[in-house]
């Protein structure tokens, strides 16, 4: 693994993999989410299966942390092989004119997406790794939609998840075109994979934006 991941095509490869990947989880994780904003049993319902699904509990959410984690650490691995790999005259380079600002920073709203991700396992998985696997707390399975609404009570947690998922479809926007393109997908399909790319990047973020706003109002 360390040595396919030592060529530069390769971290690319790797690194768009990845983003493909949690692109298509925070679909998943929104469709569920969603749900609360017009039935609260059905998010109890969807919230009870994925917590307690054996194949999810001890499959997928291992992947999906390894896929997290992974991500990031590639980013910063090929931000850091990039810088150095550069040999740039700085006085004559315009940064603004070879790139947009969104991919010359990526690595900055990188950084507050996986601040934010901190803060999201804090409020949700931790305590729900907790209250199954350390306390030994009986299961109600209708507790899903009250710890929702309690996390969006405090409007500074509820300003820091806006910012972050504002931050996430500017990171969107550039990321989702670069996977494709990354994995070698460049045909006659670009044009509209580039307009998916723009839908899902404003979409996504904004979901999951008006789903911390309503609770907040309406806890």
């Amino acid at each position: 693994m360390s040595g396919f991941l030592s060529s530069s095509i390769a971290r690319k490869v790797a690194m768009a993999l990845s983003a493909l990947f949690l692109i298509i989880f925070l679909i998943i994780h929104l469709s569920v989410n969603i749900t609360s904003l017009f039935s609260e049993k059905l998010f109890n319902e969807l919230s009870h299966f994925m917590g307690t699904n054996p194949l999810i509990q001890f499959a997928m959410q291992p992947v999906l942390i390894f896929g997290v984690v992974f991500h990031f650490v590639m980013g910063f691995i090929l931000e850091f092989k990039n810088k150095k790999a550069r040999n740039i005259n700085y006085v004559k380079y315009n940064g603004g004119a070879n790139a947009s600002w969104m991919s010359r920073n990526m690595i900055f709203s990188g950084l507050v997406i996986l601040a934010f991700l901190v803060l999201h396992f804090v409020d949700f998985w931790f305590p729900e790794m907790n209250h199954k696997y350390i306390e030994f707390l009986p299961e109600d399975p209708n507790r899903y939609f009250g710890e929702l609404q309690h996390k969006f009570v405090n409007p500074l947690r509820v300003g820091a998840y806006v910012i972050a998922f504002v931050l996430l479809a500017l990171h969107l926007l550039h990321g989702f075109q670069s996977a494709f393109q990354s994995v070698g997908f460049n045909n006659k399909y670009t044009g509209a994979v580039k307009s998916f790319g723009k839908f899902y990047s404003f979409v996504v973020p904004l979901g999951f934006i008006i789903i911390a706003l309503y609770h907040h109002f309406n806890h």
